[in-house]
Order: structure tokens, then C-alpha cells, then sequence
């Protein structure tokens, strides 16, 4: 593993996330309750044994910087170890980030330097769990220049991403981007492989292929629209389709790019038997764990008021103080206090709900009071008028919105 760098692309604005991204970038949004999105794939990296990362930054990137300092200084560098955050250099050029492969061609100084044989190309903003070392002894045995893991989806979701079509040695012969009518899997007619933007380059493959898009100027500068086609018929591209370390029954891969997706990746994990392992000893999710007390439920006057979470994740210094909590995830620090009513929620740090709340169906951002009896999540048309509410009926509170009190 000595010989592979992985460059983590975390430099996206998240504008289908916004507000969550109003100041952060895509990959420092909260998820789960303690954790932020780029801890998914990280944690991948530190548990396959790849332990020289490259973190290309962008957009509102200080909380993500602040985190990565903070949460991940783990590396021993007197052994070659680092998480190195990178910011657009402008070595090449004055542009922003033009796309996925401009990103690359954009750093393919500070990749050259570490003289690596391998490239493993990620996206910071995905919730999975995989062992990169089996797609990179994948790529070392058919001795590809191009590996592009990938995931067996229905025909329906398949069209929302790159479609490839492999032989039977694995070897990629056709590749369509975002297509109507995706192809099949020929022995599974009902799916498709889909790939999942995660990459293994040779490295002189990797750095020829960037400088040449960089010089088409009708390119959009991305792996999969503009590379990826020319490529499959001038070099070795092989697929690795996806091996699941969730060790559930079904592969678990979620691109939380939607508001609607990451309600939905939260409430994964409340259930009974979560889709998404969280608990898996042995493949930890590493993170930032807060400076807090132990979370506490007080109040259990029978007929009067319950401090109540059932089905819900609830992280260190959480008070629950006579309020019910249902199917939610509440982050650091938040309190719920008495006969308030929080239901398939998202609580982000230290929001506060106040006595006689009503919440269902609602992610509240961080420092958020939702004042005595504010209903939210129950009546769409008026909650629209105030909140962002996506097509799914999910309400989304940022501290700037007004929220008003109920009468009682």
C-alpha cells in the first residue's frame, strides 16, 4: 500500500445540500449524529491500510480543515503517514476546480512528488464501507491502467450515473454517462453496473490523460463524461465491482447529494437493524468525539411528561428533560425539553426545542431554539412560507429563519 496515494476530491459546493452548505463544504456536513461525511470515506482509508491521503479542498473549506486537523491527527509521519489538505494551489492557472479531472491536472505537482505507482481517486461526500486494498490488488493482477469500482443498481437508478458495460475477464468495452436507457448486466437483466466515482489510475496513465483534457477546450473537464469513453479504447479499464465490509445483506453505497438522501441515509441508521452498521468493531468510523457528559433522559411522571428516545441515536451531552424523541438523530449537546414531541428529526449541534414543540419530519442546523411551541413538520404549505421544504416534504431550519411560537 506503500505505493498508492489517494487523493480524496472534497472540493464540491453542495448546492443540492444547501442550506446545509451555506458554510460548509459538502463533506463537513454533520451525518449520523457525531460524525461529518468525509469520515465515511477516511475511515475506508485508515482500515485498508492506505495511509497517504491527499485532501483537495475548495469551497467554505475552514470546518473541513479544522476537522480533518482535528479529528484525524493520527498519522505517523516518521513513517511516511500524512493527511495532507490542499487548497487550489493555482500552479497551472487562476481557475476554481473546473471538474474532476481538472482538480487533478490542477495538483498533479504535489501527486508527482509523492512519486506514487498507483492513484486512488475518491469523493469525500459518500457513505459506504470498502476496503481499498482488494480493489487495489484488483487493479495490480489484470494489470490495468484504469480501475473504476462499481455497484450493481436497478435499471431505474442507474440512469442518475455512469453505466458500464464489462466482458468476462472484467474488462471495461463500454461506458455510457447518465444514460435514458441504461444496458443491462447480460446474466442479470434487471441491473446495471453503475460506476461509483472511485478510481484506480497508473499514475503516468493518470497524469497524461489530465493534461491532455486540460487542453480540449470544448471538455467540462470530467472523469466520467470526458475521459473515461476515450480511454476504454486506448488502455487497460477494468471494473471492481463493489465488496460491501457493512456485512449486511445488501451492499450499502449512498451519495448523499440531496436533502431528500441525507434524511433518508440518516434514518438508515435508527432502525432496529440498521442498513448501515455504525457498531462494527471491526471496521471503526473513526471521528472528532466532542469534550461532552454522557447524554441524559430525566422526568418520568406517569400521565405528565416522559424524557423518552426510543429508536434514535443520541449522542454525548444530549438532554432529553421530559420530551419524546422518535426514529431521530440528535447531535452533540442538543436538549429536547418537556412535552416536546421530535419525530424522524435530524438535531444538529446544541439545537434547542423548547417546551410543547412539535417536531416531525425536520433537520434543525446547529444552535437552532425553536421557541415554546413552534410546530414544525405538520403543515407543509405554511412551513414552505418560512423553512426550505424539499419535494419529499422534509423541512429544513437554519438559525437565520424565523420560527414562531405556538399559543400554548
Amino acid at each position: 500500500m506503500k505505493d498508492a496515494l489517494a487523493v480524496l476530491l472534497a472540493g464540491g459546493a453542495g448546492e443540492r445540500l444547501h442550506p446545509l452548505t451555506r458554510n460548509r463544504a459538502k463533506p463537513a456536513v454533520p451525518f449520523g449524529g457525531m460524525y461529518r461525511i468525509i469520515d465515511f470515506t477516511l475511515s475506508n482509508c485508515i482500515n485498508s491500510g492506505v495511509r497517504r491521503i491527499q485532501v483537495l479542498v475548495q469551497y467554505k473549506s475552514l470546518s473541513l480543515s479544522r476537522h480533518i486537523r482535528s479529528a484525524w491527527n493520527i498519522m505517523h509521519t516518521e513513517l511516511g503517514e500524512f493527511i495532507d489538505v490542499i487548497p487550489p494551489q493555482q500552479r497551472v492557472n487562476s481557475n476554481w476546480y473546473l471538474g474532476t479531472a481538472d482538480a487533478i491536472y490542477q495538483n498533479l505537482y504535489s501527486i508527482e512528488h509523492e512519486d506514487p505507482k498507483q492513484v486512488l481517486i475518491l469523493s469525500g461526500d459518500q457513505i459506504y464501507k470498502m476496503n481499498y486494498g482488494k480493489m487495489l490488488e484488483r487493479h495490480r493482477e489484470a494489470e490495468a491502467d484504469l480501475t473504476i469500482a462499481a455497484i450493481e443498481t436497478s435499471l431505474t437508478d442507474a440512469s442518475r450515473f455512469g453505466v458500464l458495460e464489462i466482458d468476462k475477464t472484467g474488462r471495461v468495452v463500454g461506458f455510457q454517462e447518465k444514460p435514458e436507457k441504461p444496458k443491462p448486466i447480460p446474466e442479470k437483466p434487471h441491473l446495471a453496473l453503475a460506476s461509483m466515482g472511485i478510481y484506480v489510475f497508473n499514475t503516468p496513465v493518470l497524469k497524461r490523460c489530465c493534461i491532455d483534457d486540460a487542453e480540449r477546450t470544448s471538455s467540462s473537464h470530467d472523469f466520467g463524461r470526458d475521459i473515461m469513453p476515450g480511454l476504454i479504447k486506448t488502455h487497460g479499464v477494468y471494473a471492481y465491482v463493489f465488496q460491501d465490509e457493512n456485512r449486511k445483506a445488501a451492499n450499502y453505497w449512498r451519495d448523499v447529494g440531496t436533502l431528500d438522501s441525507f434524511w433518508e441515509a440518516n434514518m438508515d441508521l435508527v432502525e432496529v437493524e440498521p442498513l448501515f452498521n455504525l457498531y462494527d468493531k471491526n471496521w471503526p468510523l473513526r471521528t472528532n468525539t466532542p469534550m461532552a457528559p454522557p447524554a441524559k433522559f430525566v422526568f418520568a411522571q406517569e400521565g405528565k411528561r416522559f424524557g423518552v428516545a426510543i429508536d434514535s441515536i443520541v449522542s454525548p451531552g444530549c438532554i432529553v428533560s421530559g420530551g419524546m424523541v422518535k426514529r431521530s438523530v440528535l447531535s452533540p449537546e442538543v436538549r429536547v425539553n418537556s412535552y416536546s414531541h421530535v419525530e424522524e428529526s435530524i438535531l444538529m449541534d446544541r439545537a434547542n426545542i423548547g417546551r410543547h414543540a412539535r417536531i416531525r419530519r425536520t433537520i434543525i442546523e446547529k444552535d437552532v431554539n425553536v421557541p415554546e411551541g413552534a410546530v414544525i413538520g405538520y403543515d407543509l404549505h405554511e412551513d414552505a412560507k418560512r423553512f426550505r421544504v424539499t419535494p419529499s416534504g422534509i423541512v429544513v431550519v437554519e438559525a437565520m429563519d424565523t420560527i414562531v411560537p405556538g399559543a400554548e
